[in-house]
């Protein structure tokens, strides 16, 4: 099932957190082939605390045969060994931030998950990287194509040029 994840990092190495990042993500057992990965954008910071450095913002595209919960105790486990602790407090600066956008069509909602995720329609930082791999993708629950649900934000971050393999 065609499965996508948002990354971003804001703290430290950025780049380096979202290679290791993708790298462990692709690195899962139930993760297999066609990988897409964005270009990778600087976005300023939303919502987090005053004098936040910029996050640098990609997302990642994988088929995954498997339980989004069991996906998501994963990602999980990668924030934290890429320095996120469980008691971060929600909108601060982090290391790394992996959140779990879709898992083909499938609708969930819980405490711990709800897919698909419910602000991305609403996130420049998402929608802008997503529309690199997957512009004409219409997101469970929505109407529009995700290239037009980005225009109608009418934002973009500054692309940077890094090589599709980073």
């Amino acid at each position: 099932m065609r499965t996508a994840v948002a990354l971003g990092s804001n703290l430290g190495d950025r780049l380096g957190n979202l290679r290791a990042a993708r790298k462990a993500i692709l690195g899962l057992s139930n993760v297999k082939p066609p990988i897409l990965s964005s270009a990778i954008y600087e976005t300023e910071p939303v919502g987090c605390e005053p004098g936040a450095e910029k996050f640098l913002n990609a997302v990642v595209e994988f088929d995954y045969e498997g339980d989004p919960a069991n996906l998501l105790e994963h990602l999980i486990g990668i924030e934290e060994a890429l320095g996120r602790r469980r008691d971060h407090p929600k909108n601060v600066s982090r290391t790394i931030d992996i959140d779990l956008l879709y898992s083909g069509d499938r609708k969930m909602k819980d405490a711990r998950l709800q897919l698909p995720h419910p602000r991305m329609h609403l996130r420049t930082f998402v929608l802008e990287p997503l529309a690199d791999i997957r512009p004409h993708l219409i997101l469970p629950g929505r109407k529009k194509i995700v290239g037009k649900l980005l225009e109608d934000l009418g934002e973009s971050g500054e692309v940077l040029r890094f090589a599709k393999s980073w």
